[in-house]
């Protein structure tokens, strides 16, 4: 009796283990996971004049971890991701890693100004009709390529 009484015990034990791996696993499927970013730049005056002309961004300069911060806007109270404009040894500008999609309203007019501050359009605007949505990318003036994300109302 002893025996089946242990069993039972680790069997539920076992279930409730399995339970809470599932409701933890619901939490961060529930929610963006993405909260933070950094952009990899050589000439930080440079890349922040670049951003804050494409984008009319107004950035906090910081030192974190003796590393070159030029920390995004962002507000605690509204949803979204921010990041930073960061320099240092460890961060390489590249085409080649990670794309990160900044939203817009105009993708045209961005394009239009990364054109005028010596940025290179990589991927020209183009339209998913189908899921309502334009993409373009560029590259910034560190060499990092960079998307746009603008929504369109005519979805079919």
């Amino acid at each position: 009796m002893k025996i089946f009484t242990k069993f039972i015990i680790l069997f539920i034990a076992g279930i409730c283990l399995a339970c809470n791996e599932q409701n933890n696993n619901k939490k961060m499927n529930g929610n963006n996971p993405i909260v933070y970013f950094e952009i990899p730049v050589t000439n930080i005056e440079r890349a922040e004049k670049f951003y804050t002309h494409v984008f009319n961004f107004k950035f906090e300069k910081e030192i974190i971890d003796d590393y070159e911060m030029m920390l995004f806007p962002f507000e605690e109270t509204q949803s979204g991701i921010s990041g930073a404009l960061a320099k240092g040894d460890v961060y390489k500008p590249t085409k080649d890693g990670v794309i990160i999609y900044f939203k817009t309203e105009n993708i045209d007019s961005v394009l239009k100004k990364v054109l005028e501050n010596k940025g290179k359009i990589l991927y020209p605007k183009t339209l998913n009709e189908k899921h309502g949505f334009a993409v373009a990318e560029f590259e910034d003036s560190e060499g990092n390529r960079i998307a746009l994300h603008e929504t369109i109302s005519n979805r079919q």
